[in-house]
């Protein structure tokens, strides 16, 4: 059966509130529906929901608006290439967030104390694995490009996903969305250059992997 512009339509703006509201959304149905979760338990079933999400997120451009996965950034060819375009993202941004924490520590503003994700380390790579990817996949990859598709204007999809994708950040108080802002902006503007969204979700992945996942197996601490 031939589908209808309309219902192609009707399937991306569908897309777009899972790639916009999706994370929320599941984040604060695990904190209201489930607070007696253990906390392992809880991190590992939100983020493969997050996974899931994002999975049929992806079956949505390909099944039903009947488009290639580079509709949204996702590229076979060249991945090697990716990689490498990725690790220079995540230098980059780690220069960025020391900056931004060297002014932090300046100001008097502390972030970052007490924040770990897990205290399990497969739980942790887990959580910082999703990031890369669902982060990544719904704000860059398909709201940016169908907002984009939508206003005729790259500049008001890279706003509008850059101050959702910031403000989702809003458990991590003032500090933390600021350097999701600043952060985002970077990916955004990579992405926005390159629309190459395997480089993005690995630089994504190092900017978390590292301090959460590498630094602590280093330090020998107990995650």
């Amino acid at each position: 059966m031939r589908m209808t512009a309309s219902s192609s339509r009707g399937w991306t703006n569908f897309g777009l509130a899972i790639a916009l509201l999706g994370i929320p959304a599941i984040v604060t149905a695990h904190r209201l529906l489930a607070p007696d979760v253990a906390a392992t338990s809880g991190i590992v079933i939100r983020e493969l929901a997050i996974l899931a999400l994002t999975a049929f997120l992806l079956w949505i451009v390909v099944s039903k608006e009947r488009l290639p996965l580079s509709s949204v950034g996702i590229r076979s060819e060249g991945f090697g290439r990716s990689l490498a375009w990725g690790f220079g993202l995540a230098v980059v941004a780690f220069i960025l967030l020391a900056g931004i924490l060297v002014s932090y520590s300046a100001m008097g503003i502390h972030y970052g104390e007490g924040t770990a994700i897990s205290r399990a380390l497969p739980v942790t790579l887990l959580a910082v694995t999703r990031a890369g990817i669902s982060e990544e996949v719904l704000y860059r990859g398909f709201a940016l490009e169908r907002i984009q598709t939508m206003t005729g204007s790259k500049w008001i999809a890279a706003g509008i996903t850059l101050v959702l994708f910031a403000a989702f950040h809003f458990r991590q108080g003032w500090a933390g969305v600021f350097i999701a802002f600043a952060v985002g902006a970077l990916f955004t503007a990579f992405y926005l250059w390159k629309r190459n969204l395997v480089a993005n979700m690995f630089g994504h992945f190092l900017v978390d992997f590292v301090p959460n996942v590498l630094l602590p197996l280093i330090l020998g601490e107990d995650i």
